[in-house]
């Protein structure tokens, strides 16, 4: 026989379950369209404005990541790079050192402990 009062029961999980994904598809939904009006990036509402305010003049970006899949690149080359430096050094990363292993001076031999 289970015991009634620990955890909850299954209509309660199934509830529970429900009001979470109605809200998860709530906000999925609504935030786009909320969000358009309300907020602007911070290169609007704080760069633009200093910069017309100091006198400089809006220019294009040297290089320019929102045509094509420049950006997808350059996220995957830098993922690349870090899975390789993790890879290679998952050893040093994840297994203890004993005390005997230290390395060996030049000439030396391993001391037998």
């Amino acid at each position: 026989m289970r015991n009634a009062g620990c955890g909850m029961r299954n209509k309660d999980r199934r509830i529970v379950r429900q009001v979470a994904s109605f809200l998860l598809m709530m906000t999925c939904f609504l935030s786009p369209v909320l969000a358009e009006e309300k907020w602007s990036g911070v290169d609007k509402t704080v760069v633009e404005k200093y910069a017309i305010e100091h006198g400089m003049e809006t220019r294009a970006p040297l290089i320019n990541m929102d045509q094509g899949d420049l950006l997808l690149f350059v996220f995957l080359l830098a993922g690349a790079v870090g899975g390789f430096a993790a890879g290679y050094s998952w050893r040093m990363l994840t297994e203890r050192k004993r005390i005997g292993d230290e390395p060996c001076a030049v000439g030396e031999e391993k001391r037998k402990s």
